[in-house]
């Protein structure tokens, strides 16, 4: 059995594939998450998951699957993770009252046979009216500032959500769902 390395610190892909009984390592990527403008969110998302599963994949040796996941969320612009209280404030201000896409790129890379493989999934989230006051208390309690979009669906930010269109865990981080059908019929590896 290949033994599977997740190339992500984030703590909430960490639960997620853990919560699944999937045995796994943690080798973080440390690449610089620099985005193209130009390209398309999938491009963007795609193209950074790979280069994190590469990375890792190049520094290891022996019978691995490296997975590696990034997530933006898109509503008329890219927004990434806040850099500071008043980007926070301002995204969550955008996103008030509004429909966004979470759309989040993974890259799978046997790193014996080499083979790749890179694809995303789109969630369309839809957020309450959020008063200036909320989003306040929010920003107080500091889980904003680690996430696309300023909020962690996972969290209190849970209470932001009216609905969602698509995959849940998709949102907090990683496509499972997506991700288990890809390893079973390219990398012939089952979660269950």
């Amino acid at each position: 059995m290949k033994e599977i390395i997740l190339a992500s610190t984030s703590p909430r892909r960490k639960e997620l594939l853990e919560n699944l009984g999937v045995k796994f390592k943690v080798i973080g990527s440390n690449i610089e998450e620099n985005i193209n403008n130009k390209l398309s969110s999938p491009e963007i998302v795609k193209g950074l998951a790979y280069q994190k599963a590469k990375a890792v994949s190049n520094k290891i040796t022996g019978n691995h699957l490296v997975i590696a996941a990034d997530t933006i969320v898109e509503y008329n612009k890219i927004l990434g993770k806040p850099k500071d209280i008043k980007e926070a404030r301002f995204m969550l201000k955008l996103l008030s009252g509004q429909a966004h896409k979470v759309i989040t790129g993974f890259a799978i890379i046997d790193s014996l046979t080499k083979k790749e493989f890179v694809d995303y999934e789109c969630t369309k989230v839809y957020f309450n009216n959020l008063s200036n006051d909320e989003i306040e208390r929010y920003i107080l309690t500091g889980e904003p500032m680690d996430k696309a979009g300023a909020y962690g669906i996972q969290g209190k930010g849970a209470l932001f959500v009216s609905k969602i269109e698509g995959d849940y865990f998709n949102v907090v981080g990683l496509p499972v769902s997506k991700l288990g059908v890809v390893l079973h019929n390219n990398f012939n590896v089952n979660l269950l």
